[in-house]
C-alpha cells in the first residue's frame, strides 16, 4: 500500500475511532465515571475527539476528491462542507443528492471559482468560471450586500429550489439562509443562470468576467445541465473576502452530528457485509 493510501486509510480509521470512545467512555456507558470530576474529563475527551475525527474526515475528502488541485481552498471547502452537514442535520436538503456547489470570491473573475462536489463520490463534478454582481466590484468581489438594488452578490448558504424560465433563460431559484446576509435573494431575484458575459472569450477582449445584478451567472454552455443537478434542494455556498460574516451553519458542533449519524451508518453496513 503506498504512503498516500496508508494515510488516507489512517484518516478512514481515525474517523470511526470517536465512537469507541463514546462507548467505552461515555459516562453512560463506564463504570468509573462517577465523579462530576470525572464525567466532566470524559465529556471534554469525546468532545475532543469528535472534533478531531471530523476534521481528518474532511480532510480525506478533500485530498480524495484532489480540490486542492482543482483550485479550492481548503479552509473554504471546511466551511462549506460544515454548512452542508448543519443543513443536513436540519432536514433542508435533499435526501437524495449529497451535493456542494462552492463559489469562492476571494478569488478574482478570470480564475474558475465555482465547484460542484459529488461528497459522495468524492468526485468534483464541475469546476467553472462564475460571475459576482457589478456591485461588489469590477476583477475581484470586494463587497456585499442583502439589499435590494444593491447589485451586489450575498454572502453565505443557500438552498436550491424550482427552476424557471426566464430572461436569461433557464434559471435556478435561490434560498437565502443567512439573516442579515442573503435572505433577500428571493426578492432580489438573485438566482442562477447562464450569461453571454461568463466566458474565457469575454476574459481575454476585457481582462476580467462581466457582471450580474447579483446573480451567480455561469456560462452559457454548461447552464442547462448545472441547473438540473442541483436543483431540488441542494447546498450552494459563497465565500468571500468579509470581516462580518456570519453563520449559525458554521457551528461545527452542531456539524459533527450529522457526521456522526453518517459515519455510524456507513459503520453498519460495512459490519453487514
Amino acid at each position: 500500500m503506498s504512503h498516500a493510501k496508508k494515510n488516507s486509510m489512517n484518516k478512514i480509521i481515525s474517523a470511526f475511532s470517536f465512537f469507541s470512545i463514546l462507548t467505552f467512555i461515555s459516562p453512560a456507558n463506564s463504570a468509573t465515571a462517577t465523579s462530576n470530576g470525572s464525567t466532566a474529563a470524559a465529556s471534554e475527551v469525546v468532545v475532543a475527539s469528535s472534533r478531531a475525527a471530523f476534521d481528518d474526515f474532511l480532510e480525506n475528502l478533500y485530498d480524495e476528491a484532489d480540490l486542492r488541485k482543482k483550485g479550492l481552498d481548503f479552509d473554504v471547502f471546511k466551511r462549506a462542507a460544515t454548512g452542508f452537514y448543519n443543513l443536513k442535520e436540519k432536514n433542508k436538503l435533499s435526501r437524495t443528492k449529497d451535493l456542494l456547489t462552492v463559489i469562492d470570491f476571494n478569488k478574482p473573475s478570470t480564475e474558475k471559482r465555482l465547484w460542484i462536489v459529488d461528497l459522495n463520490k468524492k468526485k468534483v463534478l464541475y469546476h467553472s468560471l462564475v460571475a459576482h454582481g457589478m456591485g461588489s466590484g469590477n476583477e475581484k468581489a470586494v463587497k456585499f450586500s442583502n439589499v435590494v438594488n444593491s447589485h451586489m452578490s450575498s454572502l453565505g448558504f443557500y438552498v436550491t429550489e424550482n427552476t424557471y424560465i426566464g430572461k436569461h433563460g433557464l434559471s435556478l431559484k435561490l434560498n437565502g439562509l443567512d439573516r442579515g446576509f442573503n435572505t433577500n435573494a428571493k426578492s432580489r431575484a438573485v438566482v442562477v443562470h447562464g450569461a453571454d458575459y461568463v466566458s474565457e472569450s469575454f476574459v481575454k477582449q476585457h481582462g476580467r468576467l462581466g457582471r450580474s445584478h447579483g446573480c451567480p451567472a455561469l456560462p452559457k454552455e454548461i447552464t442547462t445541465e448545472v441547473v438540473q443537478l442541483i436543483k431540488g434542494g441542494t447546498c450552494l455556498y459563497i465565500d468571500g473576502p468579509s470581516a462580518n460574516y456570519t453563520s449559525a451553519f458554521l457551528d461545527t458542533d452542531s456539524a459533527i452530528k450529522r457526521f456522526e449519524t453518517e459515519i455510524l451508518a456507513k459503520q453498519a453496513k460495512l459490519l453487514s457485509k
